[in-house]
């Protein structure tokens, strides 16, 4: 369903009745325009704002979509992605998405609103079928969206050839630091993890971990997970500081816990130290992302340090080798580094 003339003619009415109802004019039936809205929605016919719209070529205009924007972990990316687009002398426009909003859904609508040449996917999920995602002609690339990058059982990576995507192995890097901390000698891991429902980034982070326990001879403990909840938390220091509290609350033995993100492990340590506990004499602390805060938190805190600036560049770089024609759509896995700090210690038996 392309136009509005389309839409007009599946509702028997004039195509004046339809622009009525998308623009919310008063004069209009109240059941006439539920029925022409409900045929947009069942087509996923998606207006443009204006007539200005419909007339003028594409702009040259990238977005990028962030979901998680409080994840300070995208703070330095944005940063690059922004300067490196302007340098190519295209527009840069940040477009939030909410947590519970449909990051694809709004991509075609920036898309015909803003004409954009190409859209990159900061964080988030797309897991759409085939057909829905190829309603989006605008080139784009998934960066850091750990669900389409994930590797299977089988050791292939996941995800459709026709999409490109800049990401480090999330399951294979969180199987690292949770096989570091098993050689350490813990034999009791708490996870602070994504939410139950999480099929992203989380849910690879929390496989690795799960996995390295296991091939540790290391029976998980559904006591030693805490999950966020889904509709409130996000990759925070508040989000840490509480599922920390709440751990600290059950009667589970630990002697080290994994924050899937630094942001979550900061915040962790702040309700050990509240609690009187001391790390990593207590309790060893890991985290995943390699914010510089945790090079200069005390303790100094082990994590997966993610290669930022390597991830941006090449996600632009990707994005516009499509827009410009000179190469198809490319997976890129980058590899992280374990980097081991104070916050984490060896136990005896």
């Amino acid at each position: 369903m392309e136009t509005i003339k389309d839409i007009a003619k599946v509702c028997g009415v004039g195509v004046s009745t339809v622009s009525r109802a998308i623009n919310n004019h008063p004069d209009i039936n109240p059941e006439t325009k539920e029925m022409i809205l409900q045929v947009i929605k069942e087509h996923n016919y998606i207006p443009n704002n204006s007539a200005r719209n419909l007339k003028r070529t594409k702009s040259k205009s990238v977005a990028v979509l962030i979901k998680g924007i409080s994840n300070p972990f995208f703070s330095r990316m944005i940063e690059i992605i922004e300067k490196e687009t302007q340098q190519k002398k295209y527009t840069f426009i940040l477009q939030r998405v909410e947590e519970n909003e449909d990051e694809l859904n709004v991509a075609l609508q920036l898309a015909n609103e803003k004409k954009l040449k190409g859209i990159i996917f900061l964080g988030g999920m797309v897991t759409h079928s085939e057909d829905k995602t190829r309603q989006l002609d605008v080139p784009f690339v998934l960066s850091t969206s750990g669900y389409l990058a994930g590797k299977g059982k089988d050791g292939k990576w996941n995800g459709n050839a026709e999409w490109s995507f800049v990401t480090v192995d999330d399951y294979g890097e969180s199987y690292k630091i949770a096989d570091y901390l098993c050689h350490l000698g813990h034999k009791k891991i708490a996870i602070l993890a994504a939410g139950i429902d999480d099929y992203s980034i989380g849910k690879l982070r929390y496989e690795g971990y799960r996995q390295a326990l296991i091939d540790n001879g290391i029976e998980p403990a559904s006591q030693l997970v805490c999950h966020m909840d889904g509709d409130t938390d996000n990759y925070s220091i508040q989000t840490g500081y509480r599922l920390m509290k709440k751990l600290l609350n059950r009667t589970q033995d630990f002697t080290a816990v994994y924050a899937i993100a630094d942001s979550m492990a900061i915040g962790a340590c702040r309700a050990l130290a509240e609690a009187g506990k001391k790390i990593p004499e207590d309790y060893s602390v890991a985290g995943f992302d390699g914010l510089e805060i945790g090079e200069y938190y005390n303790p100094s805190l082990t994590t997966i340090r993610q290669p930022v600036e390597e991830i941006a560049k090449e996600t632009v770089d990707l994005l516009f080798h499509i827009i410009q024609k000179n190469g198809g759509n490319k997976q890129i896995v980058l590899p992280g580094e374990l980097v081991i700090r104070e916050s984490t210690k060896e136990i005896k038996s």
